[in-house]
């Protein structure tokens, strides 16, 4: 009976032997997925920053020149005005 429990305390001993491994496998590469994982959010946010950027340079080129089109055509109101006033 003794041999018989001790064969099944080493199967048992074996079995969790096998698991450790199995599990030390599964956590090593999910530390790897991990770091994939992190490298690409990495590489994905510096990609999205650069495309903010090239937008918030357009943007502000576009500013600038609807800013130049408005103060013209305030001068050109102005000088109507002004040409309307002295006139009459």
């Amino acid at each position: 009976m003794s041999e018989r429990l001790e064969e099944r305390v080493a199967r048992v001993e074996g079995i969790l032997e096998q698991m450790d491994k199995r599990l030390s496998r599964v956590e090593a590469e999910l530390k790897e997925l991990r770091q994939e994982i992190s490298a690409e959010i990495r590489e994905l946010r510096s990609e999205m920053m650069a495309g903010f950027q090239r937008l918030d340079d357009r943007f502000y080129s576009l500013v600038k020149w609807i800013i130049v089109a408005l103060a013209s055509m305030w001068g050109t109101l102005m000088a109507a005005i002004l040409a309307l006033f002295f006139k009459g």
